[in-house]
């Protein structure tokens, strides 16, 4: 039992001290695997030639009832709408890019898990998605959205707590 509990320490004992830098890298890691791409791909959903043009499927995915209304025509968008679009695109393309790139990395992630719970509250009150709860299984995916936002939340506050690790121009720069 002794050697057994010894190879414990010394194994986890060498993950603990890599923790510092493991932790973050793996974090931002994980973020480009399984968000980056999904992010981008909303973002260009939502651009209908440049930035500055939104489609109808930005007015469709964040004034969805609104946008019915007006069966989807983007010259019925009021001021208001363009600019929350505007700057809900912009947020899709540069916060995931500075994760990627591990620049104000800290900042960003936070940006996300604002960004994360807008969509979240878009798509209960919009798209009539259910939010689910905690401590459910299903198999039809019926309950996920809640599990699922907060699981990126966690992947982001991970990130806003240890940074983004050495492999990041945060810590060329300094910034930590």
């Amino acid at each position: 039992m002794t050697a057994l509990i010894s190879l414990h320490n010394n194994v986890l004992g060498k993950v603990d001290l890599a923790s510092n830098w493991l932790t973050p890298t793996l974090a931002r890691l994980v973020f480009v695997a399984v968000l980056l791409v999904y992010y981008w791909n909303s973002a260009m959903l939502k651009i209908d030639g440049s930035i500055f043009s939104p489609s109808a499927g930005a007015f469709g995915q964040i004034f969805p009832k609104a946008a019915e209304a007006v069966l989807y025509d983007v010259s019925q968008m009021t001021f208001f709408q363009r600019v929350i679009i505007f700057f809900g695109t912009v947020a899709e393309f540069v916060l995931p890019a500075l994760l990627l790139v591990g620049l104000f990395t800290r900042l960003a992630a936070l940006g996300m898990i604002g960004f994360v719970w807008v969509q979240t509250l878009v798509d209960i009150t919009g798209h009539g998605a259910k939010l689910g709860s905690f401590f459910t299984s299903t198999v039809n995916n019926a309950d996920v959205l809640l599990g699922d936002r907060t699981m990126w939340t966690f992947l982001f506050l991970v990130i806003v707590i240890n940074g983004a690790g050495p492999i990041s121009l945060d810590r060329i720069l300094r910034l930590k």
